[in-house]
């Protein structure tokens, strides 16, 4: 195992160096001059190519994009345009907002999706059944940004049970916390409750179909100990998959989420700056997401060989 995990972060490094190649080109061909922008739509063409030269927006292209391999070599990510600070302190004072907001929702996406789809297999063709996919379908039809909205204008503008935005620190206040991120938690699960209740349903219609599964039935175990111990530890082999696959969703969902309901997150982070060309804080945000996003996919590998005893990852492999 432990081979194929240095195999695999070595491999990842080709993977970064594509995202913020591709991010720093698109970039480039957004219309648009930062140098404007930081210097005031006031200044004169003086002034902004002063800018523009201190920034280092006048080199060209290529001259650009090695100087900030060059910086990244020494783990220097830059300094942002408009907020004058390091890039690399911003993203990672912004990371725990939006971190602890989709980890919510990932733990409301596994035990919605996971529960109602194991209810959902063992009621075959029930209303229960038929309730269960019911609501899978409108999780994955209703956008999540639409949701929020309307999630505000019941429980905050009507009902005022939650805020309709801000954020607390789960570290000075726990219950305010989850009052602030419950709406935003519940908008960015949604679609992902909907998708993994589908794929833990016909995970488990296809395991209780196993012959293992009438093997334990006939020798008389609890009906919880077959579904429990033998029928869901299966069907989690294709959910464990997905996991990785979710949580990058709802990392990406929160660039919508967190501007609707004014977090000051990553997500936002990284909105303002791609409207504002703040390109140092778009690739070091871009950067980060994408470094996490492969290191969650390698620990889902490992968690999938844990769940399939079939699977395993030799020295030679």
């Amino acid at each position: 195992m432990g081979p194929y995990i240095l195999r695999r972060l070595v491999s990842s490094i080709p993977v970064l160096f594509l995202v913020t190649l591709i991010s720093f080109s698109l970039m480039q061909l957004v219309p648009g001059d930062p140098a404007i922008l930081v210097a005031g739509l006031n200044a004169t063409p003086e002034e902004v190519e002063r800018v523009r030269e201190q920034l280092g927006l006048n080199q060209p292209f290529h001259v650009q994009l090695l100087s900030w391999y060059a910086n990244l070599l020494r783990g220097d990510l830059g300094t942002s345009f408009l907020l004058g600070r390091d890039v690399l302190e911003v993203t990672i004072e912004r990371l725990p907002v939006s971190i602890s907001i989709a980890l919510y929702a990932l733990v409301l996406t596994l035990l919605v999706g996971i529960l109602s789809g194991v209810l959902a297999a063992l009621r075959q063709n029930s209303w229960v059944d038929q309730a269960v996919m019911t609501f899978a379908l409108i999780g994955v039809s209703v956008p999540n940004f639409w949701l929020g909205l309307m999630l505000i204008v019941l429980f905050a503008v009507h009902l005022g049970w939650l805020p309709s935005g801000g954020y607390v620190d789960f570290r000075d206040d726990l219950f305010g916390w989850l009052q602030a991120t419950t709406l935003p938690a519940i908008s960015l699960a949604m679609l992902q409750m909907g998708l993994l209740a589908r794929i833990t349903r016909s995970t488990m219609l296809e395991v209780l179909r196993q012959d293992y599964i009438r093997t334990a039935r006939a020798k008389g175990l609890p009906e919880h100990r077959v579904v429990g111990l033998h029928a869901l530890k299966n069907a989690m082999i294709p959910v464990v998959t997905v996991i990785g696959i979710i949580f990058s969703l709802l990392l990406s969902g929160s660039v919508v989420i967190e501007t609707i309901f004014s977090i000051p997150g990553l997500g936002s982070l990284l909105g303002s700056a791609i409207l504002r060309r703040d390109y140092p804080v778009i690739q070091g945000g871009l950067l980060l997401v994408a470094t996490m996003l492969l290191l969650l996919n390698l620990l889902v590998d490992v968690l999938y060989a844990y769940f399939d005893p079939r699977v395993r990852y030799r020295d030679g492999q």
